[in-house]
C-alpha cells in the first residue's frame, strides 16, 4: 500500500505515480513499534519519495487503524503531492520513454526556460542518504547471527530475520563488514546507481577475496554483490523488476520462478 510504498527508502528522491484510482481511502496508521522497537505499519522512519501523484486523492478515510489522512501526512513530512492526473496515461508514457525526470509545479510559468534544470537523484550517492549511521543488533540472543548492510533496507526484512528466530545485525553502508562476526551477510535493497557506493564495494571485494560464508542479497544488494565480482550492471530503460523469471537453483537442478 501507499504507507509502505512512500517509506521505502528504494524510492529516495523519486516521484511516485500511483495508478488506482482512488488512493488515501483508508488513510494512515499510527507510528506504534513491536516488542523490538520496529514500527509496525511502515518501511522505515519517514516518507523518502520526493513527491506523489494521484488521479483521485481520498480526504474522508475509513478504517479502524487510521490516525490521520494521507495529506495531513504528507503536510507533516513536507512532501508534495497532485491529484486530478490521468495516472494511467502517465504511466503510458513513461513504459514508452523509461523512467523520466520531473517536478510538480503550481501552475506552468509563462516560460518554461525559467525553470531551474532538474538534478538527477542518480548523480548522487542515495544511499548514504538513506543508510543508517551506526550499528544496531535486533534479538541479541538470536541465532544465526546475520549482519546486515544497509543500504535502504525496509524494516519487514527485519522482521522477516527476527521472525525466524535470527540474531540481526545491522550496519551503515560504508561500515567494515570484513571485520565483522556473523553466519551469513545480507546485502539490503536501496536507491540510486550502485557504483556510487564505493566504499561498500571496496568492502565487499575483500570479503569476496576471503569469505566462505554465505552472502544474500535483495535488489541493489544483488547488483553490488555483481559489481564487486567483477560483473557490470546498466539502469534499464523498463525498470523490469525480475519477477516471474525462471531461475535454475544449481546444487538441485530445481527450477523455481522469482517474485
Amino acid at each position: 500500500g501507499y504507507p509502505e510504498s512512500l517509506t521505502d527508502p528504494s524510492y529516495c528522491d523519486q516521484i511516485l505515480v500511483l495508478t488506482y484510482p482512488l488512493i488515501g481511502n483508508y488513510g494512515v496508521p499510527a507510528t506504534e513499534k513491536d516488542e523490538h522497537d520496529i514500527p509496525r505499519w511502515f518501511e522505515s522512519r519517514r516518507i523518502w519519495t520526493a513527491g506523489l501523484v494521484v488521479s483521485e486523492l481520498c480526504d474522508t478515510p475509513s478504517h479502524w487503524r487510521q490516525t490521520k489522512s494521507l495529506s495531513d501526512w504528507m503536510k507533516d513530512e513536507s512532501v508534495p503531492g497532485i491529484q486530478n492526473v490521468d495516472t494511467r496515461a502517465l504511466t503510458k508514457i513513461i513504459r514508452e520513454k523509461g523512467t523520466i525526470l520531473g517536478r510538480i509545479v503550481h501552475a506552468l510559468p509563462a516560460k518554461i526556460e525559467s525553470l531551474p534544470p532538474i538534478v538527477d537523484p542518480n548523480t548522487q550517492n542515495l544511499v548514504a542518504k538513506v543508510s543508517r549511521t551506526s550499528k544496531m543488533t535486533y534479538n541479541p540472543k538470536g541465532t544465526p547471527r546475520i549482519c546486515v548492510v544497509d543500504c535502504g533496507l525496509k524494516y519487514n526484512q527485519l522482521r522477516c530475520l527476527i521472525s525466524r528466530g535470527a540474531r540481526v545485525d545491522v550496519v551503515p553502508w560504508n561500515h567494515k563488514i570484513q571485520n565483522e562476526q556473523y553466519d551469513g551477510l545480507f546485502l539490503s535493497n536501496g536507491p540510486g546507481d550502485p557504483s556510487m557506493c564505493k566504499e561498500t564495494l571496496d568492502n565487499l571485494k575483500q570479503i569476496l577475496a576471503s569469505n566462505k560464508k554465505p552472502i544474500f542479497g535483495i535488489c541493489l544488494g544483488h547488483q553490488l554483490l555483481s559489481l564487486a565480482a567483477g560483473c557490470k550492471s546498466y539502469k534499464m530503460s523498463y525498470g523490469n523488476r525480475g519477477h516471474n523469471q525462471p531461475a535454475i537453483h544449481h546444487g538441485t537442478k530445481r527450477c523455481y520462478m522469482t517474485s
